[in-house]
């Protein structure tokens, strides 16, 4: 249960008949939570379904995660890629299955770049940082899942809403309540519970358009904030009336750290991100 903003009454998610996530990458997603999972299990998960198994194994076969031998099986997949980054990839998979005929639409397919976008930004500002990298780019994925819910209920109608809004980011939650009865921040939250999705992406999921921790808390969800801000800013924004933010402002919010594993310039970004995202799409 989750509220409507305009009755401030328990508004039942269940009514809005949201579909089920395809079950391996959900399954993926928890067995990596536990310290004693092993990556033989994860293969004998992802082989359940062929489709799926082979959009892993392609990826993995990408330059993103190249290894000095092309991947040739699962197996070999589980090996290179590691615990992390197989969870990564299993939701991206998983994500870009969901939306399915939805991507046809322009403006439902921006959003699927945008996640992506948010994703590859949260993993490179994260390398070398005290949030793990993999963590981050799979916070990324699943930070606008309340949106990618909406779509996929209302493809056309929430797709209009995307196309058509100009604005600050958050913005769109007040548009959202007054046309659909509720925000995909709040659906979010509700999807990391009915799915069971480890607590610990609550943060991204939830507050990704609040503000930031006053008490300057480096967090997995603070991180998702700015990576979603310069997803927005270098060129993939979650909707194209997207008010943005400075490339610099947005780098000056960050520790030290994460902030030296950004490039220089927002143009610098952008064609990093564009060259990784091509290899996950091709």
């Amino acid at each position: 249960m989750i509220l409507d903003k305009r009755n401030t009454v328990p508004f039942p998610v269940a009514k809005l008949n949201i579909p089920p996530f395809p079950q391996v990458a959900l399954k993926v997603l928890k067995l990596t939570q536990s310290d004693d999972v092993q990556l033989a299990q994860l293969e004998k998960l992802i082989l359940t379904d062929a489709a799926f198994a082979s959009e892993v194994l392609k990826i993995a076969n990408s330059y993103l995660y190249a290894s000095r031998y092309p991947v040739k099986d699962l197996k070999q997949a589980c090996a290179t890629l590691g615990m992390q980054a197989l969870n990564g990839v299993c939701l991206t998979v998983g994500v870009r299955t969901y939306l399915g005929k939805t991507l046809n639409d322009p403006a439902m397919r921006s959003l699927w770049q945008h996640n992506l976008a948010t994703a590859l930004i949260g993993e490179q500002m994260a390398k070398g940082g005290i949030i793990n990298a993999g963590v981050a780019y799979t916070a990324g994925i699943l930070h606008d899942v309340g949106r990618i819910g909406l779509g996929v209920i209302y493809p056309k109608e929430y797709g209009q809403l995307l196309f058509s809004h100009k604005g600050d980011p958050s913005t769109m939650l007040d548009r959202e309540v007054a046309d659909f009865g509720v925000d995909h921040c709040e659906i979010g939250e509700s999807i990391v519970s009915e799915w069971e999705l480890p607590s610990l992406y609550l943060e991204a999921v939830s507050d990704h358009h609040s503000a930031r921790n006053s008490d300057g808390r480096w967090t997995i969800g603070e991180l998702v904030k700015i990576a979603c801000r310069l997803a927005d800013t270098t060129g993939f924004p979650a909707f194209p009336g997207c008010e943005t933010t400075a490339y610099d402002d947005l780098i000056c919010l960050m520790p030290g750290r994460e902030r030296r594993n950004l490039p220089v310039t927002c143009d610098e970004l952008r064609f990093a991100v564009t060259a990784r995202m091509s290899e996950i799409e091709g």
